[in-house]
C-alpha cells in the first residue's frame, strides 16, 4: 500500500499539469487509511469495495437492494454492514464510492445532496467512464470533493475481477487538489491513471464501449453463423484466430488486418453478403458497416489500392448486390 499524503506546494501557475480537472489547490492531506462507502453493489462496485478492503482501506457499508447485489455483497465484502445509500454516505468520512449505472447517477447524488448525507471535504468519486466531474455538481455545492475514477475493465462481479485489476488502467477526472490522492487510489488498486479531460469523457468512453463492448457482440455473431454453418464449438475455431488477431491488431495497428476486404476480393465478400441474406439476414447490416470501415482503414493505411478497391467499394455499394441464391 502506498506512503499516506503529505502537504505539498500548490502547482505554479506556470507548470504543466494533466488534462483532468481544475488546476487550482493546493494537494490534500488524507489519512494512510481511508474509511470508505459504496453505493451501488453491482459489479464495479463490489469488486472496487474489495479490492479497496484488500488494500489496506476499511469500508464501513456498502447499499444494493437486488438480490444479485446482496450476493456480491455476501461475497466479496461479507464483513461490510449493508444500508441505505444515504447511510452509506455518512459512514464515508473519507470516500463515497458511486457505483451505479451511468443514466441514473446525477439523481442519486441530487438524492444524496438534498438529504443532507454528504459533508464539506467528503471525496465523492464515481466510477462511470461517461460522466466526468459536472455530473456531481450537487455533491460540489454541498461541500464534497468530486472526482471520476474509472477503471478500464469489464467485471463479473466475482472474486476473479481481482485478480484482472492489476496492471489495468483508470480514467481520472479529478480537480487538482486531488490528482495526488487519485493517483494514490489507482495504485492501491494496482492500475495506471490516464488523465481525461472533463470534455473527452464522452469521446474516452465511446472509445472503450465501441472496443470492449461491440468485440462481445462481433464474437457472438461470429459463433452463431459457424454453428450455422454446423460447427459443433465454434469457441475451438475462434479463440486461436480472435486471440491472435487481438494481439497483432494491438502490437500493430492497421498492418494486422487480413482477410478478403484488406485484399480487395469483392468476389468473396459478395458471396459472404448473399448467403448470409439468406441464413441470417439480421447480420447483414453490420457486416457491411464493418467492411465499410474495414476497406476506408485497409486503403488509408496503404494495405488495399484504390484501384484494387473499386470492385469491392461497389460491392459494399450495393452496386453489384445481384448474386445468385
Amino acid at each position: 500500500m502506498s506512503a499516506p499524503l503529505r502537504p505539498q506546494a500548490a502547482t505554479p501557475p506556470t507548470a504543466a499539469v494533466p488534462p483532468g480537472g481544475a488546476t487550482s489547490g493546493a494537494p490534500l492531506s488524507f489519512p494512510r487509511t481511508l474509511t470508505v462507502g459504496v453505493v451501488g453493489a453491482g459489479r464495479v462496485g463490489a469488486a472496487l469495495g474489495a479490492a479497496l478492503v484488500a488494500a489496506g482501506h476499511r469500508v464501513a457499508a456498502a447499499s444494493g437492494g437486488s438480490g444479485a447485489s446482496r450476493a456480491r455483497l455476501a461475497l466479496l465484502l461479507p464483513r461490510v454492514p449493508r444500508r441505505s445509500a444515504a447511510a452509506v454516505a455518512r459512514a464515508a468520512t473519507d470516500l463515497l464510492l458511486l457505483a451505479v449505472p451511468d443514466d441514473a447517477l446525477a439523481g442519486v447524488v441530487t438524492d444524496l445532496a438534498d438529504s443532507g448525507a454528504l459533508r464539506p471535504g467528503q471525496v465523492v468519486a464515481h466510477v462511470s467512464g461517461a460522466h466526468g466531474l459536472a455530473v456531481l455538481a450537487p455533491a460540489a455545492a454541498a461541500g464534497a470533493r468530486p472526482l471520476a475514477l474509472h477503471p478500464a475493465m469489464t467485471f463479473t462481479g466475482t472474486p476473479d475481477d481481482l485478480a484482472r485489476l492489476a496492471g489495468i488502467s483508470y480514467g481520472v477526472t479529478a480537480p487538482a487538489e486531488l490528482r495526488s490522492l487519485a493517483a494514490r487510489l489507482v495504485a492501491d488498486l494496482g492500475g495506471v491513471p490516464e488523465w481525461v479531460g472533463e470534455a473527452d469523457r464522452p469521446l474516452y468512453h465511446a472509445a472503450l464501449a465501441h472496443g470492449a463492448n461491440h468485440l462481445v457482440t462481433l464474437v457472438n455473431e461470429a459463433a452463431d453463423r459457424l454453428r450455422d454453418a454446423g460447427v459443433a464449438q465454434p469457441e475451438k475455431v475462434l479463440a486461436p484466430l480472435l486471440r491472435a488477431a487481438l494481439e497483432n491488431a494491438l502490437r500493430l495497428g492497421d498492418d494486422a488486418l487480413t482477410g478478403p476486404v484488406s485484399r480487395g476480393d469483392a468476389g468473396t465478400v459478395e458471396r459472404h453478403l448473399a448467403r448470409l441474406a439468406a441464413t441470417a439476414p439480421e447480420s447483414v447490416a453490420p457486416y457491411l458497416a464493418l467492411a465499410r470501415r474495414t476497406a476506408d482503414r485497409a486503403i488509408a493505411a496503404g494495405r488495399l489500392r484504390p484501384v484494387d478497391a473499386e470492385s469491392l467499394l461497389g460491392v459494399l455499394a450495393g452496386t453489384r448486390r445481384e448474386v445468385a441464391a
